[in-house]
């Protein structure tokens, strides 16, 4: 794939990575992901916007290879797969000064190794004059990162978000369109990476909102050119409301934690509620990470290991944790052989969570009646809950 022309003097010179499958050693990659870098090139200077990551140096130097001069590269996020190939670009253009935010100069310094003297620190809000193409830098903490920042080309109306509206996907198309299948992978994005920054998202978008652009140009996946679409998803997203759906993670070691969470999903489906159920030993933590964006009530179901939660349940309920959905309630449903801490320690396990606890229901052994009549309250007591959402 050859450098990619957005518009005259903008270009795409990133790099698709179709094979990667893991993030962070923790994230699925189900559609690969891209690395996009941007050249800006003015009357008078040349700025390159992030790089690659490391394992894609060889992609980004054929895409450079008839640049003959960089003054410029903008690091909005100092990650390593926007910062890694920091130290090649600085040694192939001598000239070439990192620009970044203050907080930023810090993190490529110990993440990267960047000698100090070749980086420039900008100001929320300054601008770098290129001859006839300006870059305004426009600060966006927390998304994901505390120095992260956004870039404005005013004259060409594009807006470099960096990881802010990203995707993973890898794709062919340089531009999103109104395709379903991007929209899907960045909400995927959003509840994996930019969710437990939720408050910080909101506050952001309202710094977005203020620009004028055309073109959405994220760091991972397409662009978007048609941006009011993932701007308003954004803002569905982060915002306060939630959706008449039960989440169900859960793990059955001998049927006895399965047969009541099918018993209560049935109870909740012929209440009119909308229920995702997900069996953690098989389950795409991204798809679970997902159901979590809009949803308004988490049960979780355990057997029970050694007076605890199931291992699997604990990892599960860990991540919710650390993504901090905007659950309103919670619930918890399992079995047991003789004796059991299990609700004590999930309700440890989730301080971020804000949620009221509706309840428990736990068997011993197989479920039998009883343990079906709690079921059928809970699912009352979820009903009602949510009609007054």
């Amino acid at each position: 794939m050859k450098p990619r022309e957005i518009c005259a003097g903008v270009h795409w010179v990133g790099a698709v990575d179709w094979n990667r499958r893991l993030f962070d050693a923790l994230i699925p990659l189900p559609d690969g992901t891209s690395y996009n870098a941007y050249l800006v090139q003015g009357l008078e200077k040349t700025a390159l916007l992030d790089t690659v990551d490391p394992a894609m140096e060889s992609v980004l130097a054929s895409h450079l290879a008839n640049v003959a001069r960089i003054d410029y590269v903008v690091a909005q996020h100092a990650e390593q797969d926007h910062s890694g190939c920091l130290p090649f670009i600085l040694q192939k253009y001598g000239e070439a000064q990192v620009v970044c935010t203050p907080k930023a100069k810090a993190l490529l310094v110990d993440h990267v190794d960047i000698a100090p003297e070749r980086i420039i620190t900008v100001e929320d809000g300054e601008t770098l004059a290129l001859g006839g193409k300006t870059l305004r830098f426009v600060y966006t903490p927390w998304v994901h990162w505390p120095e992260t920042m956004v870039t404005h080309l005013p004259e060409d109306r594009i807006l470099f978000s960096c990881d802010f509206f990203g995707s993973h996907i890898a794709t062919s198309d340089l531009f999103a369109g109104n395709d379903p299948y991007v929209l899907e992978a960045a909400k995927r994005y959003y509840a994996e990476i930019m969710m437990p920054f939720r408050k910080m998202v909101q506050k952001n978008l309202v710094k977005v909102r203020e620009m004028d652009f055309d073109f959405i140009a994220p760091s991972h996946g397409p662009i978007y050119d048609h941006p009011e679409g993932i701007l308003s998803a954004h803002e569905d997203w982060a915002s306060d409301r939630v959706s008449n759906l039960v989440v169900i993670p859960y793990i059955s070691m001998h049927g006895s934690t399965e047969t009541l969470v099918n018993y209560l999903v049935a109870a909740l489906i012929e209440r009119g509620i909308k229920v995702q159920k997900f069996e953690l030993s098989t389950t795409d933590i991204g798809k679970l990470a997902m159901a979590l964006v809009d949803a308004a009530t988490i049960v979780i179901g355990t057997p029970t290991v050694h007076l605890g939660p199931h291992p699997s349940v604990f990892s599960a309920t860990h991540l919710a944790n650390a993504l901090r959905p905007k659950l309103k309630y919670a619930a918890i449903i399992g079995s047991y052989g003789w004796g059991t801490k299990a609700v004590e320690q999930i309700s440890d396990l989730i301080p971020n969570l804000k949620v009221e606890v509706l309840g428990t229901v736990l068997c011993k052994g197989f479920p039998r009646a009883e343990a079906f009549a709690a079921l059928e309250s809970l699912a009352d007591t979820i009903g009602k809950k949510h009609a007054a959402l």
